[in-house]
């Protein structure tokens, strides 16, 4: 969600609070529009991440709810990349993501990995809304809690997006399962979070 962190995807390099770098796709061009979306579906968090130091943000499409999202329009070959880099592979290196059978079903799953099912949750201007997530659900897995460094990358992302304020950013984040321990004023205050 964060336009930095995008970047990172897009152009290579590493993000602020991350351990490690990535290559870039292999083209570089920045996302043509972005836009704030409600989804529908919940937010949560679960399995360590190490490039965090804490549980990771997922998707789950069937849960009750509402997911907050920084959509952006971005090519097929790029969203490939994107996904190619969280799964720590290289991009181009596979075959090409199956867009279609996500589009026509609403969901596609390539992979057991935790961002290896693409889900479809609608259109916006006629173009088709695509993500990944994992291909559990989310009571299937113990929740994690997420680093500091995570959460101010996930509320730069959605105030960026220009849909909510920064108490509705830190009260969405802080009532997501698996963020337990974190308060809405921590969120709000950590550095660049929610300014």
């Amino acid at each position: 969600m964060d336009p930095q962190r995008l970047h990172s995807y897009i152009a290579g390099g590493r993000p602020p609070g991350a351990t490690r770098g990535h290559p870039g796709c292999r083209d570089r061009t920045p996302p043509r529009a972005s836009v704030p979306l409600e989804l529908p579906g919940a937010l949560y968090f679960a399995t360590w991440s190490k490039v965090w130091s804490g549980g990771r943000a997922f998707y789950d499409p069937d849960a009750p709810g509402t997911t907050w999202a920084h959509a952006h329009l971005i090519t097929a070959e790029q969203f490939d990349d994107i996904a190619a880099q969280e799964m720590y592979r290289t991009p181009g290196s596979g075959p090409a993501l199956d867009l279609g059978t996500a589009i026509a079903l609403g969901r596609s799953t390539i992979g057991p990995g935790r961002y290896e099912t693409l889900v479809h949750p609608g259109f916006v201007a006629g173009l088709p809304v695509l993500t990944f997530t994992a291909p559990w659900h989310l009571a299937d897995v113990p929740e994690v809690r997420p680093s500091a460094a995570y959460l101010r990358h996930l509320a730069v992302g959605l105030r960026a997006a220009g849909g909510w304020d920064a108490t509705a950013v830190a009260r969405y984040l802080t009532d997501a399962a698996g963020a337990t321990g974190w308060t809405a004023a921590e969120v709000q205050e950590l550095p660049g979070g929610t300014e």
